[in-house]
């Protein structure tokens, strides 16, 4: 099966752990811009966000698992960064696998909710 999905419906996964911690499309966003451009800040301006929440959602990334999902790199002629660690990199590409298991799972039932949505004001009757 394909994703097939209707374009104005969207999947979104989140899952959520006992207490308070989740794990979900802003941590995975986050992640990937923290691969691309090698510093928590610069992923949390990617992002329109304060370094102090990017560096707080990393911090409960690494407190949810066993091992760390983004390390720091100190010092250096760039003055140091984050890199995403082996762990991380598994965690981000098994998160997006999942997202696509769902949309392709869903998709029927995606497609049974847009031919049945209301379109519009006119619509309503």
């Amino acid at each position: 099966m394909t994703d097939r999905a209707p374009p104005d419906l969207l999947v979104i996964l989140r899952i959520d752990f006992p207490e308070t911690d989740r794990l979900g499309r802003g941590k995975m966003m986050l992640l990937e811009k923290i691969r691309e451009t090698g510093s928590i800040s610069a992923a949390g301006r990617a992002m329109d966000m304060s370094y102090r929440r990017a560096w707080l959602l990393v911090d409960a990334m690494n407190r949810m698992f066993a091992s760390p999902v983004v390390e720091s790199q100190r010092g250096g002629k760039q003055g140091g960064g984050a890199a995403i660690t082996v762990f991380g990199e598994a965690l981000l590409a098994r998160f997006r696998a999942m997202e696509q298991r769902a949309r392709e799972a869903l998709a029927p039932d995606l497609e049974w909710l847009e031919a049945n949505r209301a379109k519009g004001p006119q619509d309503k009757g």
